[in-house]
């Protein structure tokens, strides 16, 4: 996150002042150290940038996440006019960027994120969506919501090489993820959270995407950061069946850093 920070130091090299565009609408998780090290950084730049920068607006994820995201601001002293938005467009306008040039600057930031992350603007669509219906997710919502029929949904998930349940138990898995690292919820929580039906069945799509079982992952995740949870492991090894208990999906999802 250090490193990473240092890419906002693009602000600071143009030589007039201009307005600024933040898009973190694809963060999943708030980690409290990456979002120290964010405000270190800043605090010491605000004059700079406030000399480079003339407004900023921040386009935040959705729930817990964003409201994290968001509170960013008011860490910092106001250098210069800022605002969080939940959607890019509202950004835009707000930053005074004419509608068609807008779409165009969407359009090539969304192509470059596609690029450099290797899932389509549809599959990121349609995990944002899943992630906010969660437990309760199903095709016929998910695909009203992104405008479209039940029908070309599932069509343009077949020319993608998957379908709405892998696409779903990678959310599933994901979501589990993070609740496994970021919290001390036990087994049967996480699996009531994220929408399966028993702890055997969570466990077994746990082991079926990841490879290890939640109560595994959960300990090398914590290795040096607090004591294994000794509990949910140990729930875990009652109710956890075989790999073959659940129907295989077709790809696994990445496991988020």
């Amino acid at each position: 996150m250090r490193r990473l920070v240092q890419v906002l130091d693009v602000e600071l090299a143009p030589a007039r002042p201009h307005a600024s565009l933040v898009d973190a609408r694809r963060l999943e998780a708030a980690d409290p150290m990456a979002f120290a090290a964010l405000v270190k950084y800043m605090q010491p730049r605000e004059k700079a940038f406030s000399t480079s920068v003339l407004k900023q607006a921040l386009v935040r994820p959705e729930g817990v996440v964003g409201a994290v995201v968001g509170g960013f601001y008011t860490l910092l002293s106001g250098a210069y006019p800022s605002r969080a938005f939940t959607g890019p467009d509202a950004a835009l306008q707000w930053l005074g960027q004419p509608e068609a040039e807008a779409a165009a600057l969407l359009a090539e930031l969304n192509g470059l994120v596609a690029e450099a992350t290797g899932q389509s603007p549809l599959l990121r669509e349609l995990h944002q969506v899943m992630r906010a219906k969660l437990p309760e997710v199903n095709l016929s919502d998910v695909a009203r919501e992104m405008g479209m029929s039940e029908r070309t949904l599932q069509r343009r998930l077949k020319e993608a090489d998957t379908s709405f349940q892998a696409e779903l138990n990678s959310v599933q898995v994901r979501m589990a993820q993070t609740l496994l690292r970021e919290s001390n919820m036990k087994l049967t929580a996480v699996a009531v959270e994220v929408g399966c039906a028993s702890l055997q069945h969570f466990s077994s799509l746990f082991r079926k995407l990841v490879g290890e079982s939640p109560s595994a992952w959960r300990d090398r995740q914590q290795q040096g950061g607090g004591a294994p949870a000794s509990r949910a492991a140990s729930e875990e090894e009652v109710a956890a069946p075989p790999a073959e208990a659940t129907a295989p999906v077709s790809r696994p999802p990445e496991v988020p850093e």
